[in-house]
């Protein structure tokens, strides 16, 4: 396990130990035949691991594993990620086109206890986008729930670049949001699972809640 503090700066001020947020438990899973052999270097766990370093205020407990695409051994990884490491959230990257090696959704629904389908309808328009072919990513989201714990799981895409959109959204030249990203609606949704209270760097991503489930500042 390895652990990225929240690190200083004007969004994210030092306090004390008892002011700071939760740590989060999250697993990173990269998920390729190749960058598992060590035919290449894979890109997508550390472009998840800075995504979130940047995006997060929360101390983040990182689990990261790299694997094949292999149906069982991602069930196997997803389920061990929950239930052993009792991580909060678990984001996989890869193996979610129509090739027949790609079977990641299929995989993450066998580990998970309920589907959350607004999660892949929202990254497939995001990803429309840039390009046509978004309407062949087959990426779900879903919780897997066990006694005393559960966790959210979101299959994202493979490239760094279209990791980052699809989490943090849209924005125009100013800044200004067009597009939701997915990650908008992940704190609340660890928050109804009971998981940690997540914040986020508002300038990368801001937190979406209803006011009456928002802490006061």
């Amino acid at each position: 396990m390895s652990i990225n503090p929240s690190l200083a700066s004007p969004e994210r001020p030092d306090a004390s130990f008892a002011t700071r947020p939760a740590p989060l438990k999250v697993g990173l899973i990269s998920i390729s035949d190749r960058a598992s052999q060590g035919v290449y270097q894979d890109q997508g766990v550390p472009a998840l691991r800075e995504w979130l370093g940047k995006a997060l205020q929360n101390p983040i407990l990182v689990q990261e594993r790299l694997i094949a695409d292999d149906r069982q051994i991602i069930t196997q990884t997803i389920i061990e990620l929950v239930d052993q490491e009792k991580c909060d959230l678990v984001l996989t990257t890869g193996g979610t086109g129509p090739s027949r090696r790609d079977v990641t959704p299929e995989a993450t629904l066998d580990a998970a206890t309920r589907e959350m389908p607004g999660f892949g309808e929202q990254m497939r328009q995001i990803s429309l986008k840039f390009v046509p072919t978004a309407i062949l990513s087959r990426q779900v989201g879903a919780l897997r729930e066990i006694e005393g714990h559960a966790a959210l799981i979101i299959n994202l895409p493979g490239q760094p670049k279209a990791i980052a959109e699809t989490l943090e959204g849209l924005k125009d030249k100013e800044g200004a949001l067009l597009t939701a990203g997915i990650f908008a609606a992940v704190p609340y949704c660890i928050d109804l699972i009971g998981g940690p209270y997540i914040e986020t760097v508002e300038s990368v991503v801001k937190a979406f809640r209803p006011k009456s489930a928002a802490k006061a500042k």
